[in-house]
């Protein structure tokens, strides 16, 4: 049975007045509400007792708490006229003061404000944190005021005590008073201490240093040097005796410890409290040296020990019973002697003491073999750890290779430990055995396997445990121990690896360390990869930082083989893809070959399968690294160059230098070669890679900027080669070594030395002589380099000589003639052909920087030569919408090709330049398609053009011709001409589909079904749409046909989505709508959370519920819809919820009710509420005659603190969110 707890009238006024009901008198009936006292109801606060009495316990609570100190203090000072170091006679505030000011603020923090007085004196207020207001005196003084400076002299010793512990004193003192403190360095015998700073400021440090001296000057430091021996009995047993004078002299005294070997005791404070201290040593220090005698003992080393004890305590207790102290040795020292020093009488019962303590522990070796220590040690120490839990005092020591267990402690415990210890082992030796198998040294790491692998499989597999010797041991034997079956299956497992290592093979392979980690693949991928395929092969990969490129395999030979030829395959592939290239770009070109959105960039990665890496925006370098195969990284090069020669007046030219002055034109570390650069402009200047021979020198820039570069560089060669100004005209060539020579002009090749050299002269026609020294001599260069150096020289022009002499070895000269003779014979071999092709197709025959032209002349060995090109002709190239070509073609002398060589060769030549000349083709199009061809902005015939290599020519809209010209070379129209045809055969579909897409079909539906339709959030006709393909549009709110649904897209799918609709259209005709009465009260709770409540319910019995909204005439309506049957189950459900959740609604108004003050429990006014009398109290000050009660309703008494603001209504859906 349980009970309830009422709050009754009567009860609550006991609890307000803290008086029982007995105790009241005068009180009101039973049946009325008691009204309470005014200081019943407002108690006054304890009074204020006197000074000397002690207040009551709150009051006590209150003194407790002290003061808050605000954060933020205010200092002001002055700066008279005279002091100021700025004295400013412009505007204030503008002047070295308010910079200064500025400066200070900054630094420290605080807040300064400057003001001029009437006697034209500085007034300074600094606000802020103490400590940075502090900071910001200091300086102001320091750079605001003039400064002086004064000494004070005080005793050396006490300069110390001014700086302070780790100089903070000092630093406070400096803070404090606005001056800068110099005290003189130990070693300087000065005693003055300089102060520097405003006069005010010097006199408070002055004052401060003095006070601080003169405090000191009242202190003493004494020492007094006493036998060791006695220091014991100053101290007394656990320091007292020097603690107790300390405490009654306030001196402090010093002993210095047992193990220093020191005399001197010192004593520091007040010179009255260390005299009166000394004179208590010393009377100790008499009265022990009188009555005290010794004697001493021998005691076996090993057991001093247990005399000490634990940091002396042993010898503080003998102390602290008997008197006596005792010395023990040094414990470097072999002496066994302790001498024991106290009174007579009470020198026995120390030494039975001292004979005890030796005694007290007990050394007992228990024999075991080394190995089986750690098994009885246990695992993490559990065996050994329960011992000694149980025998606390007991000490167990185990030492590694020997065969034995040292216990140290207590003779009864020891006994215990020994006899646990002892049943240990017998069971461990009957439990566990031991092996040891020889096993080379080389294969340890395999055995034991990648982070432990192979050999924790075999530890948990037999439950044993393995011992590898480590690297630097040097020993192949490998101990097993553990179960004696174990340790058998162990043993033979170890050896058959063993044996299966002997019978492997391993193979070294040469990775250079760069490819490492792309062999090994992201977290070990493209390895494991590898290690699957060959998993009997083992890979090791070298460390990283032994900088090594051999990759080791291991396992059996076939599969090694197999291993090392698929990764060479692989490391192949990779050399072969780390092809790089350096593409100089001027920076401002960067975000242009990115593209937006990286859009370029990736469209040339892809296409071209390179890897591109561009510099960081923040970084000085130009260059973009271009990598992976040798032709793809040149195309996506050439591109890159493309965009930058589209962007700017870019060009590019290539001037010959010998390949052997490049190093000495780049200079050390690019120097010469970089300073050439950064004067030109930042032109791009390229040498070829050394090695490769090539002369050609690569200059890329601003058109301007490229000639100056060129004319340099030319000059600087000019320089290092010199040239002889005398003799015939020749080239010197190198034949087996030279001298050079430094001239103040340049550099000279000379002094050629051979023992069988011979010189030579054979006739060459005139005319030819121009075809061996053009180009610097670039044909005798190659005849030297091709025959041993032989040296050529050709006759001074004008001196009418047909007569060239060669000088160098016989063979060598014999040689060269010969190849003179075929060079001439090719000469005079040589005819002319003219091929006639119009200018306007000159560029696209010579090819993006004349390569096509460069690769006829090299494949047929012949000389051609362009026209100047005639400027008059028009544009060379035809664009989009331009008139077509003429009908009859009229050749002129700019469109003459001009090709020397034999006479074979220029035919071929000829017929190969014939082949680059483009062509036109007319492809049929039909007109309406001319616009999808274009493309949006002409990207659709601009990719075409640029893929095809071709020029397409798309008439004008208003021709609304069909025919589309493609001009260019045979190849590529052929194949541009099927890709247009292949383009409309695709848009001729594309229209076809469109059209069939474009079947359109309406229905009418009842402007009610629609939201159902459409579901919520449009669930239910996106699916509709996504099922049938097709566009569904509802009528727009102005539309005049509200009923009509259009359906959009393939006949047979727009027919599906109509039936879809009039299927659903059907079922929700079939619904009907009841409403139901649900007190309102009850909404919330079947809404629930957020409407999730009432969501699940509609779900499940698959009908719509709906609310009334607040502030509805008929707030307890629910309309529910849906098919018949679910429309009842649900109405039905409804009610059932509404009966429950009623039961609580009432319990809770129930206890509300009860709830309620006892004056409100009746007198109810028309609306059912009760009138509220406010809170009364009996016998208040106004009551009194004379007095007035305070105005409830006056603003003046009562004053309001605001509007009041009218509770927001809300639905049962909860507050809305916006």
């Amino acid at each position: 049975m349980s009970s309830v707890a009422v709050l009754t009238q009567e009860s609550f006024a006991e609890h307000r007045s803290g008086l029982r009901d007995e105790e009241i008198t005068g009180g009101a009936p039973e049946d009325e509400a008691y009204i309470p006292t005014y200081l019943e109801a407002f108690p006054p606060l304890p009074e204020k007792g006197p000074p000397g009495e002690k207040g009551g316990e709150l009051t006590g609570a209150w003194s407790k708490i002290r003061p808050i100190k605000a954060s933020v203090i205010t200092q002001v000072f002055h700066v008279p006229l005279e002091e100021r170091r700025y004295r400013d006679n412009g505007q204030f505030g503008e002047g070295e003061e308010a910079k200064v000011c500025l400066d200070i603020m900054q630094r420290t923090g605080a807040h300064i404000e400057l003001s001029l007085a009437k006697d034209q004196g500085l007034s300074i207020m600094v606000t802020g944190k103490l400590d940075s207001v502090m900071k910001a005196r200091k300086e102001i003084v320091a750079r605001l005021q003039t400064q002086a400076s004064a000494t004070v002299a005080i005793p050396k010793e006490h300069h110390r005590f001014v700086i302070g512990k780790n100089g903070e004193k000092l630093q406070e003192l400096e803070l404090k008073t606005a001056t800068k403190i110099a005290i003189p360095r130990p070693e300087d015998p000065s005693a003055n201490i300089r102060i520097t700073g405003t006069k005010e400021g010097i006199e408070k440090a002055r004052h401060e240093i003095l006070l601080i001296s003169a405090e000191q000057d009242k202190r003493a430091v004494e020492r007094i040097s006493l036998e060791k021996a006695f220091h014991p009995f100053v101290a007394g047993a656990y320091n007292r005796l020097v603690q107790e004078m300390s405490q009654e002299t306030g001196a402090r005294i010093s002993i210095p410890p047992p193990s220093l070997a020191k005399d001197e005791i010192v004593i520091t404070g007040e010179k009255e409290a260390v005299a009166l201290a000394i004179a208590r040593i010393r009377s100790v220090y008499e009265e022990k040296k009188r009555k005290t005698t010794t004697i001493s003992v021998e005691v076996k080393k090993s057991q001093h020990k247990y005399i000490v004890g634990p940091k002396g305590n042993t010898l503080q207790e003998i102390m602290e019973s008997t008197g006596v102290s005792v010395e023990m040795p040094p414990l470097d020292s072999d002496s066994e002697t302790i001498i024991l020093r106290g009174e007579p009488d009470k020198l026995g019962s120390a030494l039975t003491q001292v004979y005890a303590k030796a005694k007290s522990v007990t050394v007992v070796e228990v024999m075991a073999p080394a190995w089986l220590h750690r098994f009885i040690i246990g695992k993490k120490g559990q065996n050994i750890g329960r011992i000694t839990q149980q025998l606390p005092k007991v000490h167990i020591e185990f030492t590694d290779g020997e065969e034995k267990i040292s216990l140290e402690g207590p003779t009864e415990e020891v006994e215990q430990a020994q006899a646990q210890i002892q049943e240990i082992i017998k069971d461990l030796l009957v439990k566990m055995d031991y092996t040891e198998v020889n096993i080379e040294q080389r294969f340890h790491r395999h055995l034991i396997g990648k982070n432990g692998a192979n050999i924790n499989r075999i530890k948990e597999q037999y439950k044993v445990s393995v011992r590898i010797p480590q690297d630097t041991e040097r020993s192949g034997l490998v101990r097993i121990e553990g179960d004696p079956q174990g340790v058998q299956l162990a043993r033979k497992e170890l050896m058959e690896m063993a044996q299966r290592m002997e019978n492997e093979r391993t193979k070294d392979l040469i990775v250079e360390q760069k490819f490492h980690r792309t062999i090994i693949g992201q977290k070990g991928e493209k390895i494991k990869e590898v290690r699957d395929k060959f998993p009997e092969v083992i890979i090791n990969f070298p460390d990283p930082s032994q900088k090594s490129d051999i990759v080791q395999l291991r396992g059996p030979k076939n599969e090694v083989e197999k291993c090392a030829k698929f990764l060479q395959k692989l490391i192949a592939d990779l050399i072969e893809n780390s092809y790089s290239i350096s593409v100089p770009i001027f920076k401002q070109f960067h975000k242009n070959i990115i593209g937006k959105g990286g859009a370029n960039i990736k469209k040339i990665r892809e296409e071209t399968n390179t890897k591109i890496d561009l510099p960081t925006e923040n970084s000085d370098s130009e260059m973009i690294v271009i990598t992976g195969r040798k032709g793809n990284c040149e195309a996506a090069r050439d591109r890159i160059l493309a965009i930058q020669k589209e962007l700017a007046n870019i060009k590019e030219t290539e001037v010959t230098i010998p390949a052997k002055l490049h190093n000495s034109l780049i200079g050390s570390k690019g120097c010469l070669v970089r300073s050439v650069m950064e004067e030109c402009g930042g032109v791009h200047i390229h040498f070829p890679s050394e090695g490769s021979g090539s002369d050609r020198v690569t200059i890329r820039g601003p058109a301007g900027e490229v000639e100056r570069a060129r004319r340099q560089l030319l000059q600087l060669a000019e320089e290092k080669v010199g040239r002889r100004e005398a003799g015939p005209r020749s080239v010197a060539v190198r034949m087996q070594f030279s001298v050079i020579l430094s001239v103040s002009q340049g550099l000279v090749v000379s002094g050629l030395f051979q023992d069988d050299v011979v010189e030579d002269s054979m006739v060459v026609d005139p005319r030819h002589h121009r075809h061996f020294v053009c180009r610097r001599g670039q044909v005798l260069r190659e005849l030297a380099e091709e025959y041993g150096g032989v040296a050529v020289s050709f006759p001074r022009t004008g001196t009418h000589s047909d007569r060239v002499t060669l000088k160098g070895a016989k063979e060598c000269v014999e040689a060269a003639k010969r190849r003179i003779q075929e060079i001439i014979e090719d000469l005079e071999a040589q005819v002319t052909v003219e091929v006639i092709v119009p200018q306007r197709y000159h560029r696209a025959v010579m090819g993006p920087k004349g390569s096509r032209i460069q690769q006829i002349t090299r494949d047929c060995e012949v000389q051609i030569k362009f026209p100047e090109r005639d400027e008059s002709a028009g544009s060379s190239c035809r664009r989009n919408g331009d008139a077509g070509p003429e009908a009859e073609f009229v050749p002129r002398k700019n469109d003459i090709i001009t090709i020397s060589g034999r006479s074979e060769k220029c035919e071929m030549a000829r017929a190969a330049l014939l082949a680059l000349v483009p062509v036109t083709v007319d492809v049929e199009v039909p007109y309406d398609l001319h616009r999808y061809i274009i493309g949006q902005k002409g990207s659709g015939i601009r990719k075409m053009m640029e893929g095809y290599e071709v020029n397409i020519w798309v008439p004008q809209p208003e021709q609304q011709s069909d025919v589309i010209k493609v001009t260019g070379q045979v190849a590529n129209v052929e194949r541009a001409h099927a890709a247009l045809l292949e383009r409309v055969k695709e848009l001729q579909a594309e229209q076809e589909d469109r059209a069939l897409r474009s079947f359109r079909l309406t229905m009418s539906v009842h402007p009610k079904y629609h939201p159902k339709i459409i579901g919520r959030k449009g669930a239910v006709i996106s699916q509709i749409r996504k099922d049938h393909d097709v566009n569904v549009q509802f009528p727009d709110k102005g539309d005049e046909q509200q009923d009509l649904i259009t359906i959009s897209g393939y006949e047979h799918n727009v027919e599906e989505a109509r039936a879809a609709i009039e299927k659903l259209v059907s079922a929700l005709e079939e619904m009907i709508s009841e409403d139901v009465k649900l007190d309102h009260r009850v909404h919330a709770r079947i809404i629930g959370a957020r409407g999730k409540a009432v969501r699940k319910l509609m779900e499940e019995f698959k009908v719509d519920i709906r609310f009334p909204q607040p502030g509805s005439e008929d707030p307890d309506r629910v309309t529910v819809t849906g098919l018949p049957e679910n429309v009842d189950n649900a109405i039905d459900h409804l009610l059932n919820l509404e009966e429950e959740y009623m039961m609580s609604v009432t319990e809770t108004e129930t206890m509300a009710a009860y709830m309620k003050p006892p004056s409100r429990a009746g007198g109810a006014d028309e609306d059912g509420r009760v009138p509220v009398k406010g809170f009364v109290v009996r016998d208040a000050p106004w009551s009194a005659a004379g007095n007035k009660a305070p105005d409830m309703s006056s603003a003046e008494d009562f004053p309001t603190f605001g509007m009041g603001v009218a509770p927001k209504q809300t639905s049962a859906w909860g507050p809305k969110k916006f």
